[in-house]
């Protein structure tokens, strides 16, 4: 199974032709996007047709729309709108249930509960799931300070915990609960080349947080860097492959 997550920036807008374009690259079989602004269940539905997909949309009460997306049927589909600044799509693909999600981009503390919460609901030790999307935090593994420092302080805030230091509380919920973090080392998904002006450092915001059974079953994780992608978000996509077998990277 070949799995995507993507940030696509307030609806992808008249970037929506080279997001399609990358997708259709890539061929996922789930696909996980966020910033999904201004889109309808309509909407949602004729991208996933041009696609040869199916979709849940999960509306936002306060921020943006989020979706799942999958070559084959989508079972015992849920939209979280209430507990979460954006919202989450949850859906059962196979023996997979997808949660993509978008944490909150401004306050730190706000964020550390959402996973908390997200954890506590979905992490299973015998059962395949997979949080996928913009956690908008910063990993405990590395060393953030020099991308911190480079961006203007009000922007610093918002990944900061009151200490001052890198707030990487969210995804420590996450990995405390149970959760692989299974793209650790692969690098920054934003800023993309195009948004290297906005209030970015050299961040890797966007996850695949996979539980155990699943965890295992990881052959690659990668962030799709080039001209296109270069252009499409301010987010790079990330994809990763699961597999019983040792398959070999596409790219």
């Amino acid at each position: 199974m070949r799995v995507m997550t993507w940030n696509i920036l307030v609806g992808g807008q008249d970037r929506l032709g080279a997001i399609l374009d990358v997708v259709r690259r890539e061929r996922p079989d789930v696909l996980a996007l966020q910033e999904l602004k201004g889109w309808s269940a309509k909407r949602v539905g004729e991208v996933a047709g041009e696609l040869g997909m199916t979709a849940h949309l999960a509306p936002s009460v306060f921020g943006q729309p989020v979706a799942v997306l999958a070559r084959t049927a989508l079972t015992r589909t849920r939209s979280i709108t209430w507990r979460l600044h954006h919202a989450a799509a949850v859906a059962t693909v196979g023996d997979l249930t997808v949660v993509s999600t978008h944490l909150n981009p401004f306050s730190p503390e706000r964020r550390r509960r959402e996973a908390t919460w997200l954890a506590a609901c979905f992490f299973r030790t015998r059962r395949k799931v997979l949080i996928a999307g913009d956690l908008n935090s910063l990993d405990p593994g590395t060393d953030h300070a020099e991308a911190l420092a480079v961006i203007d302080q009000r922007y610093q805030r918002r990944h900061l915990t009151p200490a001052g230091t890198a707030d990487t509380r969210a995804i420590r919920a996450l990995l405390d609960a149970g959760f692989v973090d299974v793209g650790r080392g692969i690098g920054a998904t934003v800023p993309t080349a195009r948004y290297r002006e906005r209030e970015f450092g050299e961040f890797r915001l966007d996850y695949l947080m996979a539980s155990p059974p699943l965890a295992r079953l990881t052959r690659y994780v990668s962030v799709r860097r080039d001209e296109v992608t270069d252009r499409a978000s301010d987010h790079y996509p990330v994809v990763a492959s699961f597999s019983d077998e040792t398959e070999q990277p596409a790219g």
